[in-house]
């Protein structure tokens, strides 16, 4: 259709109405609403905390600020945050090296059968679900206290995180390359190390990445349970009442994440160009 210009006009209907749920499907949003409601009782949720919170938060402020950049306290908590980052990269790094032969385990079609599969991503699925803080507690228990402790914690969670998608990787790698490799008659092992794991190889950095982000702001807590790093400086902070030397910690926490989390892109999307 032309209007009087001579322009072609567009037929114009009306949006979809949403149409009345079935009785299955109004239980359905029924029963949520009720979870949700059932959710915030147990969580506590108070109008009145959340209305009387900002004054108290006000004066929190008011007593953190400025915060302790006194020589001494900075060179103290520079040397925490040093071991922060050396429980990170070190607990990172032994992860990323055993989730590949993990996930070669893991993943499916490859080197393992499917009961194989299914316990080692059952067990994989079991590490995640444990928070890395509480690993921090067994492994504290297990070889006392100090940042052992907490890298051994960063890499049994690193291992839960990479290893699954490590699998997930391999599975969806091309297979052009190993399908090419197995019918010259190449075994597993070799298809695998030939033609799977470089082409999962940049989802494989990325994921690492992804890892090392997630190991730095797990350690900056690890502390509070023993397991080395600041989160000891940030829990004397608070409970001596040290408001000014807990703000500090706060800054520098949140500096060095933002820092990884920007170099982390940064890499990330080198491998993706250098992919294309």
């Amino acid at each position: 259709m032309r209007n009087n210009c001579g322009a072609f006009m567009t037929d114009m209907t009306s949006p979809a109405r949403f149409e009345r749920p079935s009785a299955l499907a109004f239980l359905g949003y029924a029963g949520a609403i009720v979870i949700i409601l059932w959710s915030f009782a147990g969580a506590g949720f108070s109008v009145d905390k959340v209305i009387s919170s900002p004054p108290r938060f006000a004066d929190f402020i008011d007593r953190a600020f400025p915060p302790n950049l006194e020589p001494k306290v900075l060179a103290r908590l520079g040397w925490k945050m040093l071991e922060t980052l050396q429980i990170a990269f070190a607990g990172a790094v032994i992860g990323v090296i055993l989730s590949v032969p993990i996930a070669l385990v893991a993943a499916r079609g490859l080197i393992a059968g499917n009961w194989v599969n299914q316990i080692v991503r059952t067990t994989l699925g079991f590490i995640r679900a444990v928070p890395d803080i509480a690993w921090a507690l067994v492994f504290v228990v297990a070889v006392g206290l100090g940042p052992f402790a907490g890298m051994l914690a960063i890499a049994i969670d690193t291992i839960g995180f990479c290893g699954r998608f490590y699998a997930d990787d391999m599975e969806a790698a091309d297979t052009g390359p190993a399908e090419s490799l197995t019918a010259t008659g190449a075994r597993k092992l070799d298809v695998v190390a030939c033609a799977t794991i470089p082409a999962a190889m940049p989802a494989f950095i990325s994921t690492s990445l992804f890892a090392l982000e997630k190991a730095v702001r797990s350690s900056t807590i690890l502390g509070l349970v023993g397991a080395g790093g600041i989160g000891i400086e940030l829990k004397v902070g608070f409970d001596l009442f040290d408001y000014p030397t807990a703000m500090t910690v706060i800054l520098m926490i949140a500096v060095v994440v933002i820092t990884i989390e920007q170099f982390s892109g940064w890499a990330r999307t080198k491998v993706i160009g250098e992919q294309r």
